[in-house]
């Protein structure tokens, strides 16, 4: 099982992914930061049978709400992972991976709803807010099915 928090911390609520896989660590979990391409993504997850990624989204829904999609069964909304500041998003990543067959078995997209993402800008309340959030209920999930600490 492999945990990746996406996004750039220099970009406000872009950094909600980091926040959730620093907390994580804190945690004893395993979980690493993945900043920059998102095709990337499709190396890093290379053989793994379980992954979850978190990443900021923009979806038009109150800032701080959590999203979860189980792909590959759900579709991902391209729209609501445009917020990225890389040059692709998880959404196209993922899509790119179901195209090419190279999909893990269960994959986990945990999106939390942000509002500003300009250069320089810090995070908001409730996008620090639902991190925590996430990170405790993910903590919790994955404590109890043994993914604790190989801190990285």
């Amino acid at each position: 099982m492999l945990i990746f928090g996406c996004g750039n911390e220099d970009r406000g609520d872009d950094g909600a992914g980091l926040i959730v896989t620093r907390r994580l660590r804190e945690l004893g979990i395993d979980a690493h930061n993945h900043q920059g391409d998102m095709l990337s993504l499709m190396d890093a997850w290379r053989g793994a049978a379980e992954v979850v990624i978190i990443d900021a989204m923009v979806s038009g829904r109150a800032p701080g709400t959590i999203a979860v999609w189980n792909v590959p069964g759900d579709a991902l909304p391209r729209d609501a992972f445009r917020c990225s500041t890389h040059a692709l998003g998880v959404a196209d990543a993922v899509e790119l991976a179901r195209t090419l067959g190279a999909l893990p078995a269960k994959l986990m997209i945990y999106g939390i709803e942000g509002t500003q993402f300009g250069r320089g800008e810090t995070i908001s309340a409730e996008v620090a807010e639902a991190a925590e959030r996430l990170a405790m209920e993910l903590s919790s999930k994955f404590k109890g099915e043994g993914h604790g600490s190989n801190n990285q």
